[in-house]
């Protein structure tokens, strides 16, 4: 199954992925606190981390449609949801990099 990620510069980050998830969680299955946010879609599953800079978010669906309706869909709410902030998602392929994964103080 694909793998792909993302890092979104805001200083918003937990605001965003709050925001994000609390509105995920009428149609997906959402564990969340302020710095990580677990997300199991029926098309595929997200992990996101907040810190102080930037939103990490991790994917994976499978390969086709799925895929490309997961990126999609937290790409577009990501933006509905962080007002007038101009968030930039640059989607790269593969899982996130190791050194991410470490919930950070």
């Amino acid at each position: 199954m694909p793998q792909f990620h993302a890092q979104v510069a805001t200083p918003r980050a937990s605001r965003n992925m709050m925001r994000l998830c609390k509105h995920f969680a009428h149609k997906a299955e959402v564990q969340l606190d302020e710095r990580q946010a677990q997300v199991e879609f029926a098309f595929g599953q997200c992990l996101m981390l907040a810190d102080d800079e930037r939103l990490l978010i991790d994917c994976q669906a499978e390969a086709g449609e799925a895929e490309k309706r997961l990126r999609f869909v937290i790409d577009d709410h990501l933006h509905r949801f962080s007002g007038e902030e101009a968030l930039k998602v640059n989607w790269l392929d593969g899982p996130l990099p190791p050194r991410h994964r470490q919930a950070e103080p």
